[in-house]
């Protein structure tokens, strides 16, 4: 999956590192701080791009098994938000990175991110008018790209079918 170039989300400010929080929660856990966990760990936060456990896999020649563990961990760390798209599970950064939501081409799979104040401003006026307490929002509007409608894309989503 890629993301569109143009955009940046910027950060937040956190207390922890990345993987100072990930060593916290293991500890907290009573989980081993293991070679493996670090190395997925480091990878993943190198690059901001969304993956899905396979590629992470095959990237890191890593065994499934342990992808899929350390990936459940990072989720459940507050470190990565998993995501359904299509019929597969992709990952991004959540722990440093504002609030923000998805456009999905899916003709070319490619996921755009945007931040929307309106769209948070609805979401704490539905909360405040049911008394519920928001802990986020997920958006993931699917469509076809700019890209993909004027035809610059046809030869790129054709090398994949």
């Amino acid at each position: 999956m890629a993301i569109a170039p143009d955009f940046s989300l910027g950060t937040v400010d956190v207390a922890l590192t990345p993987q100072e929080r990930f060593q916290e929660y293991l500890r907290a856990r009573g989980k081993k701080i293991t070679q493996p966990r670090l190395r997925i760990v480091e990878h993943v936060l190198r690059q901001h791009e969304h993956f899905d456990a396979d590629k992470l896999a095959g990237d890191l020649k890593a065994p499934k098994a342990t992808v899929y563990r350390a990936l459940a961990d990072m989720v459940e760390a507050g470190l990565l938000k998993e995501m359904e798209i299509g019929r597969k599970k992709v990952y991004e950064h959540d722990y440093g990175y504002p609030q923000h939501e998805h456009l999905h081409c899916t003709s070319c799979d490619k996921l755009i991110e945007f931040s929307s104040d309106e769209l948070l401003r609805i979401r704490d006026a539905v909360s405040r008018q049911h008394q519920f307490r928001p802990e986020s929002l997920t958006l993931i509007i699917s469509g076809t790209c700019a890209d993909c409608r004027s035809g610059r894309s046809r030869s790129r989503h054709q090398d994949r079918v």
